[in-house]
């Protein structure tokens, strides 16, 4: 097991798997960490996971629906997604949000792409 991991996210490379998404990824040995830069409209498609997702807003607004029912995060606000539990959202502002995803997604180990997070590029 890995120990007193530190991540400094300004050397961690971004990129934008789909439109208005900018994701920085970090990985402990349990977990997945995506940083994430939204531009205000961008969409999340509707997708799902078998990780358990937290979703915390750091800066703007951003709606989230989840299962069906949908609620507007503002900083300071905390979702959790159940595993396998439909989920889509859009940035009403610019928003700053960090996802931690358990257990690892080793499905970004190579970088985050649309496919993966469920949308296709220019969709939504």
């Amino acid at each position: 097991m890995t120990t007193g991991l530190l991540f400094d996210w300004e050397q961690v490379p971004e990129s934008e798997p789909i439109p208005g998404f900018h994701g920085r990824v970090a990985h402990s040995d349990t977990m997945t960490f995506v940083l994430w830069r939204i531009e205000a409209g961008a969409r999340l498609p509707e997708h799902n996971h078998v990780h358990e997702q937290v979703a915390f807003v750091l800066e703007g607004t951003f709606e989230i629906t989840v299962d069906g029912r949908t609620r507007r995060l503002r900083p300071g606000l905390v979702s959790t997604i159940p595993s396998n539990v439909r989920h889509s959202g859009q940035a009403i502002t610019e928003c700053r949000i960090l996802d931690a995803f358990q257990p690892v997604r080793e499905d970004y180990r190579d970088g985050l792409t649309a496919r993966l997070i469920g949308g296709t590029p220019g969709g939504g």
